[in-house]
């Protein structure tokens, strides 16, 4: 019985219940000669005879008519076990949500503790925070400060962290003080929302201008005619940090003090499943500090990995 098969436990009720293979066949969607080698394969490998067939007529024999009961529950216990399985596999499910940054290794790192389904609306860091408040994500990668963790019932780990730096005209590539660099503060704050209050934490502590803009140019090539336009280097943001710059600007390492934009895995605090939070161990187990904790690093004073005191 190893060879047995639920296909041809399939075909076996369909021809009882047609007592016609023509009609099993179209019902099965497959080949009339096909129907009957399975038919006759299922036979060989239970070692009876299901069914009587001549020219004109099929009847199941008293064994065929014996297993039918048995071969319909069969089925609906097969049935029944990939309902379970599925709504498992669902359960295992992880909806997750980002801004521009993603681990490279996502899905190889959570391949074995849950699906995870990357959401397609790439959406700026508050947007993102509030969908998990709200439910539409179980994760998200994103910046958040302590206020809205707090405000949203948030929890948040360490990802990942970008050292911002400065682009500027000319060639002069040596290293600028965070103090004598430009911030763009851009009006519109439903797409920018994230950034304004990170730049306006960062000019106070460290003395950098505040450029306010209107146009959305916190990055793409409209940056690069804001910087063409400014004095001085400006302030790179997250989501430039891969753009590749143009020949005639150069980057500059910002210091004293170096700055650093921190990702964080957001969850819910009541998230209770266990995939969920399978996900975001093995995202985060070994990150390490990233270079945010050196004496020389600037975070945002609410960051929630910013250390007090």
């Amino acid at each position: 019985m190893t060879g047995v098969e639920l296909r041809q436990l399939r075909y076996f009720v369909a021809v009882a219940e047609e007592l016609n293979f023509g009609r099993a066949a179209e019902r099965l969607l497959i080949a009339g000669p096909s129907l009957s080698q399975q038919i006759k394969a299922l036979e060989r490998d239970l070692g009876v005879r299901l069914f009587d067939r001549d020219r004109r007529s099929v009847s199941l024999t008293p064994a065929g008519a014996a297993l039918l009961p048995h071969t319909r529950a069969l089925l609906e216990r097969a049935e029944d076990l990939k309902l379970r399985a599925g709504r498992l596999a669902d359960s295992q499910s992880v909806r997750l949500g980002y801004v521009n940054w993603l681990p490279p290794d996502l899905l190889r790192r959570t391949a074995s503790v849950a699906r995870v389904h990357i959401d397609a609306w790439v959406a700026p860091s508050h947007t993102q925070a509030a969908r998990v408040a709200d439910g539409s994500l179980d994760l998200a990668v994103c910046w958040v400060r302590t206020e809205d963790l707090e405000r949203l019932g948030l929890r948040a780990r360490l990802i990942g962290a970008d050292r911002l730096y400065a682009v500027s005209t000319g060639s002069d590539t040596a290293d600028v003080s965070a103090r004598d660099t430009d911030v763009l503060i851009d009006d519109d704050i439903t797409s920018w929302a994230s950034w304004n209050v990170y730049a306006e934490e960062l000019t106070k502590a460290t003395g950098a201008r505040t450029v306010r803009i209107s146009d959305g140019a916190i990055t793409g090539p409209a940056f690069f005619e804001h910087v063409r336009r400014c004095s001085r280097p400006v302030v790179n943001s997250p989501k430039g940090q891969t753009d590749p710059l143009p020949p005639d600007l150069v980057r500059r390492e910002v210091v004293g003090p170096k700055v650093y934009w921190t990702w964080s895995v957001v969850r819910r605090e009541s998230e209770k499943r266990e995939g969920v939070l399978a996900v975001v161990d093995a995202l985060c187990d070994g990150v390490g500090d990233l270079g945010i904790h050196a004496a020389d690093a600037w975070l945002p004073a609410d960051d929630p990995y910013a250390q007090s005191g």
